[in-house]
């Protein structure tokens, strides 16, 4: 239970994960740059309090592979030491996406969750249109991402340019499977979380049915109305309680931090 919220919270956090319309193939990076590093704490909620369980933390870094300027994006999630004699999560998630449109060139995962070990490795070819991973060779529709990239990615819609209750499509692979998923915009409002008090842009993503998160719109996001989009909050239930991640840090933002009414 406890690998399964770790390993999947962290797949949120790292995606406001969606499938694509063909606007969104290329998209302008505005909201980001290099140097860029956010961390945020992991609470569970079983019996009405909320318990700090772990950290998850996002880092972007300007490089060159295969000759290309690239963005090489890092998600991780770890257990609180005081917790890894019950459950040690040590969790890497890695992307290798162009700077002009975003898209991936190279996507790793090397997890490790208690006794349970995973190492994932996949090349988009966006010509050949294929993604070839350790399991195999897959075609690959349009506008593809995968769950780091699109977290990046996301962070650059122009959200100006919905109603509430409008739906935004992306498509993302995964553990060999490409997921046409939305997220819902719902609005703007006002959300005080453990580091302050901001103006904020709320969504709900639609997950895929699993053994922790629930199927459908039950999540909840919301990101900084400002122009670096930065994830300050995820709350949602599980099959056994709730679990909630605050944004608790950040250096290197591309903007001033302008949604920020009040700090703590």
């Amino acid at each position: 239970m406890k690998r399964k919220l770790f390993s999947t919270l962290l797949m949120f956090l790292v995606v406001a994960r969606l499938n694509a319309d063909n606007d969104f193939c290329g998209i302008d990076n505005s909201s980001f740059s290099s140097g860029e590093r956010i961390t945020l704490k992991v609470f569970y909620n079983v019996i009405g309090l909320y318990v700090d369980a772990g950290t998850a933390s996002f880092n972007v870094q300007l490089e060159n592979y295969n000759g290309k300027p690239v963005y090489h994006a890092v998600g991780e999630g770890w257990s609180n030491a005081s917790y890894d004699w019950i459950f040690k999560v040590r969790d890497r998630y890695e992307t290798y996406m162009d700077t002009a449109t975003l898209r991936p060139y190279r996507f790793i995962r090397n997890i490790e969750e208690g006794s349970y070990k995973k190492y994932e490795n996949a090349s988009f070819n966006h010509e050949a249109k294929s993604v070839v991973t350790t399991t195999g060779v897959f075609k690959m529709p349009d506008c593809v991402q995968d769950i780091i990239s699109a977290v990046y990615y996301a962070r650059n819609i122009d959200f100006s340019r919905y109603k509430p209750n409008d739906k935004i499509n992306l498509s993302v692979f995964l553990d060999d499977e490409f997921h046409n998923i939305y997220i819902r915009y719902i609005g703007k409002e006002i959300i005080k979380t453990r580091y302050g008090k901001f103006h904020a842009i709320k969504f709900k993503p639609f997950l895929i049915k699993g053994t922790v998160f629930e199927g459908g719109e039950k999540m909840t996001v919301w990101v900084s109305d400002d122009a670096n989009r930065l994830p300050l909050r995820i709350e949602s239930p599980i099959v056994v309680g709730n679990v909630k991640a605050d944004m608790m840090g950040y250096r290197n933002l591309r903007y001033p931090l302008t949604s920020m009414i009040k700090f703590r």
